[in-house]
């Protein structure tokens, strides 16, 4: 099975702080800031339960700042050069150290991040960072630099506006003077000669809207010949090996990673190089390129680039399609870059976009979901999320240097109250967090554990399915997936008003993607629902969908039967006790490396269950079962299940305590990421209706090696 990489960006100073003064443009002291230790193993955990593969930790690099940490040696910035009170986190000032904001001992932050890194391949997600390549923030200085690397621009030859082996652009013999009035908090700042700035002006006279805190970078580009734009590649220019040896820094640091900024603004030759250089000895390592020129991109998938945004196509087609645009036109956006399949980032946030639910986009997160249910299941190509999104953030704050527009500042020290509710204050979560926080977990699910997602074909269906009483291309979408006898059928309803319908599935999706008609059940695997379809050529799939929703009906085409029955079931299990038994198996699994209970009595009032482990556990034991458990439980898992026959169990799955006359289809049981096993009793939608876990009581059978445990839930 093919791994699907779902990306969770996180704004690592906002994630993780608790401050909600909010005060605009207040200090590190006044709103406060996250770090890198808010980032337990209990919130990665959390993380990796709703489906994700990798976390790019946005500003981690050391860039330009407004507070002062002189007394830790390192040069205050000049207000003047600084955007908002934390600085932007693409004005890099040391590209060898980290952020000291994200640090409790600011003298060991780079130790910190170290154990963040750790802490997170321990949780079994990788790491992503940012890498700058294109602009440093104006008064760069590397501190941290190895002692035979020389500074950025410490060697270049000032009295030239380019030369090759240049780091920096220069305005020969002008003072920096931008268009605008500088902060003399500090006295006047002086640059002299100025440099050329981020956004590519090459003048000492910058406009408020340009990047004027930031410095262009010289990769051998002389963007000001008189005959136009020369290349100088050989020798190698010297900020190709400066940029290099950064990358093979970060990666030896154990980054998995890079999500490269601005990459349009670099010569693809350079990338070439370095991608290649660097993979010959990291060879795991994922580079995801921020393009939006689609002429673009084979250059930078040839360059070596696993992954491009797809901003100006995907994401602006299902943005229009979520604020009550044309829907059907998500069709030609994925054939433009067909050619290029698995290779384009989908997405519906990011630190440069507006919140779903900002005024500015849709006012409602629950209007995102349409969006998202085809973002994550239409191609195997990876999709991401930012922190905040699978809780409905607004993004309506005005903090400061970041006015009010509907995105999450990147410049100023604030709070997001839907992550402190979501990671840190989950009773707090409103209703509407909770219920949206739980459909992604259900759609993030599936994007990575369903074999059709990950692995299985494609098929379009809106061609087949014109505007009629039975379907309405302009709100809503429709597609196919299918690996082996496992096949999804899935809508996305964008509109305000529920669909009743049905969907045509012509003779040429049969033969693409090799199914045979008959009578299948229907599983809904977003609500558990389940309708069974005779399914035959060109004919209609009747289904009714939620506003601003979707359904995901999952059938197997081995499963044609004229009456099918699951396993007999005799039990009449407390749901919630059920569900704990669960989790229990799971946890000693992971304590204690035992099997799963073979020996369990699940009532409403009391149960027990038995284990075969190879020590008796102190009281510190089982004192820490009965914590992971009630964090798992408030951890507030998805509870969903699935359909799959005998021959795609998935690996670890054990089918040893099913009857030996048991049906060919199985039902699997999934408690988020945390445990799947075969079951078909009843449960819980989420953990934490579980309520509180409570062991009872322990005995121990020393000849048996049995350890029994007397438990029950609280409501």
């Amino acid at each position: 099975m093919s791994d699907k990489i779902i990306i969770y960006q996180v704004m690592t100073r906002l994630f993780g702080n608790r401050n909600m003064t909010h005060k605009e443009n207040g200090t590190i002291a006044e709103n406060g800031c996250g770090k890198f230790q808010d980032f337990t193993s209990p919130v990665l955990n959390r993380i990796r339960d709703l489906g994700v593969s990798h976390i790019w930790y946005t500003g981690v690099i050391r860039h330009a700042e407004g507070t002062d940490y002189e007394q830790f040696g390192l040069p205050r910035n000049h207000p003047s050069v600084v955007k908002g009170r934390a600085g932007s986190p693409y004005a890099i000032t040391d590209y060898y150290d980290v952020d000291p904001d994200l640090a409790v001992n600011v003298d060991k932050r780079m130790d910190e991040f170290t154990a963040l890194v750790n802490r997170t391949h321990k949780a079994g997600m990788k790491v992503i960072i940012d890498f700058v390549p294109n602009h440093v923030a104006r008064e760069y200085h590397s501190l941290k630099k190895p002692q035979e690397v020389k500074d950025l621009g410490e060697q270049d030859d000032k009295n030239k506006g380019f030369d090759p082996q240049n780091n920096f652009y220069y305005c020969v013999g002008q003072n920096f003077e931008p268009q605008f009035d500088l902060n003399d908090d500090m006295g006047g700042y002086s640059e002299t000669p100025a440099k050329a700035t981020g956004n590519d002006q090459f003048t000492s006279h910058p406009g408020r809207n340009d990047w004027y805190e930031t410095v262009k970078l010289n990769y051998g580009v002389d963007y000001c010949d008189a005959g136009g734009r020369s290349y100088y590649f050989i020798p190698t220019p010297d900020t190709w090996l400066k940029m290099s040896d950064i990358l093979h820094f970060w990666a030896s640091n154990g980054v998995d990673g890079f999500r490269c900024d601005m990459v349009e603004m670099v010569p693809s030759e350079f990338w070439f190089w370095a991608i290649n250089k660097i993979r010959s000895h990291y060879p795991h390592l994922v580079f995801i390129g921020e393009v939006y020129n689609p002429s673009l991109y084979e250059v930078y998938v040839r360059s070596g680039f696993d992954y491009l945004y797809d901003k100006v196509g995907m994401y602006d087609t299902v943005r229009n399609a979520i604020c009550g645009g044309d829907a059907s036109q998500i069709t030609y956006k994925w054939q433009s870059t067909n050619h290029l399949k698995g290779h384009m980032l989908y997405f519906l946030e990011n630190h440069d976009e507006q919140r779903i639910a900002s005024d500015f986009f849709a006012g409602s997160g629950k209007k995102g979901i349409p969006g998202m249910v085809v973002s994550a299941l239409l191609q195997r190509s990876p999709v991401m999320i930012y922190a905040g999104q699978e809780f409905g953030e607004r993004g309506m704050d005005k903090e400061g240097f970041s006015g009010r527009d509907g995105r999450t500042t990147i410049f100023d020290y604030w709070s997001l109250t839907s992550l402190y509710h979501g990671f840190f204050s989950r009773r707090s979560m409103t209703a509407e967090e909770k219920e949206l926080s739980q459909m992604y977990a259900r759609i993030l699910h599936i994007a990575k554990m369903s074999k059709a997602v990950t692995d299985g074909e494609f098929f379009d269906l809106m061609y087949v399915n014109p505007y009629s009483d039975r379907f309405n291309p302009y709100h809503e979408y429709a597609f196919m997936r299918k690996y082996e006898n496992e096949v999804l059928l899935v809508i996305a309803n964008f509109s305000q008003d529920a669909m009743s319908g049905a969907v045509t599935v012509p003779k040429h999706a049969f033969d693409y993607l090799g199914m045979t008609e008959g009578e299948v059940e229907a599983t809904d695997l977003l609500t558990g629902e389940k309708q069974k379809v005779d399914l035959k050529y060109d004919s209609a799939f009747p289904y009714e969908v939620h506003p601003y929703s979707g359904r995901v009906y999952k059938f197997e085409m081995a499963m044609i039967e004229d009456d099918y029955e699951f396993n007999e079931h005799h039990k009449e299990e407390f749901p919630p006790a059920h569900t704990a038994e669960h989790l229990l198996n799971q946890t000693m699994m992971r304590m204690f490396g035992c099997e799963r209970s073979k020996n369990a009595h699940i009532e409403r009032k009391k149960s027990k269950i038995s284990y075969i482990l190879d020590h008796k556990p102190d009281r510190k034991e089982e004192k820490a079962i009965e914590q992971k458990m009630n964090e798992l439980i408030e951890a507030d898992m998805p509870v969903t299940f699935e359909l799959v026959d005998r021959h795609h169990i998935p690996e670890g799955v054990s089918l040893d305590k099913l009857p030996a006359d048991a049906s060919e289809m199985i039902r699997l049981v999934r408690i988020g990421d945390y445990d799947v096993c075969p079951c078909i009793g009843r449960h819980v939608r989420s953990t934490r209706q579980i309520g509180r876990f409570h062991i009872l009581g322990t005995n121990w059978d020393e000849e048996k090696k049995a350890f029994r445990i007397r438990f029950k839930v609280v409501q």
